[in-house]
């Protein structure tokens, strides 16, 4: 892999091994976030899952080439060490310096502390970017994914994840900092206009939906709260871990749909939204 500075050149690598661009930008995070998830991800159900699936989508969609997949917001480097360890080179770029550090304690090499326009990749750079639930966050969505689509080299690969519906908008969304949930068509409508091609689109955790309405959306719509107090280390530990009962069902739901990605087949319906697109050949 090239050098990290030949692709951004408004970067340097300080004593820690962390690269760091020369100025900062605010992002829509809470401060604490990337603390909280370092303490949940290696024991999560959830985030276990999410990284399968997305494995298995990039091994059904690769990047083409030997260039790295770029990691753009990828927090405390969970996604990419599971890209990593499935073999790809990887690169995290996450604004956040907690979340860059964790990243390195995890033992990643090539880690970013920055946004990609502080950054200052250049226009057609990267083989393929991963957002893994970051979209959402965004609050000019159409004008940060035309910014990937200028960063891709064209026919470059977009992966990507967000939450989805609206009907299940609850007070997590609000202390995460999000701007919005995604229905299908809305994804789909997003990647159209902003020049990307749709290689496969599909719900994951669908068997989530029913619980998140019931515990969550439901409570924020009838009380304007959930039931669990929002940002308790304690609780959302336990609400990554599941009673082996439900772990024995979920797990079915869990295996039926990495099948289905494999497959290039979609699920209609689910808790987030999972996608490969490419950058249009041609494209600029």
């Amino acid at each position: 892999m090239n050098s990290l500075a030949d692709y951004a050149p408004n970067i340097s690598r300080n004593s820690e091994g962390i690269w760091h661009a020369n100025k900062t930008e605010p992002v829509s995070y809470p401060s604490k976030g990337n603390d909280q998830c370092f303490e949940i991800e290696d024991m999560s159900f959830w985030f276990q899952h999410r990284n399968a699936c997305i494995v298995e989508l990039v091994k059904k969609y690769p990047p083409r080439g030997k260039g790295p997949i770029f990691d753009v917001g990828g927090g405390n480097g969970f996604v990419a060490k599971g890209l990593m360890e499935a073999g790809w080179d990887v690169v995290l770029v996450e604004p956040g310096p907690t979340g860059a550090r964790n990243a390195l304690k995890r033992g990643l090499q090539n880690v970013i502390c920055a946004t990609t326009q502080s950054a200052g990749f250049k226009p057609s750079c990267m083989p393929a970017i991963g957002v893994f639930d970051v979209v959402e966050h965004i609050e000019n969505d159409v004008k940060f994914m035309r910014h990937l689509h200028d960063l891709l080299e064209p026919g470059g690969m977009l992966y990507l994840t967000v939450p989805a519906h609206n009907f299940l908008w609850s007070d997590e969304d609000v202390f995460a900092n999000h701007y919005r949930r995604y229905s299908l068509p809305d994804l789909q409508k997003l990647c159209f206009i902003t020049g990307f091609d749709v290689k496969l689109l599909t719900g994951i955790f669908h068997w989530l939906i029913a619980p998140i309405f019931c515990l969550r959306a439901l409570p924020y719509r009838l009380l304007g709260k959930s039931k669990k107090k929002i940002g308790d280390l304690k609780k959302n530990k336990a609400d990554h871990a599941l009673p082996r009962w439900v772990e024995a069902l979920a797990s079915k739901s869990q295996a039926l749909e990495l099948h289905k990605i494999s497959q290039s087949r979609s699920v209609s319906f689910g808790g987030s939204l999972l996608l490969a697109a490419h950058k249009k050949l041609g494209s600029i």
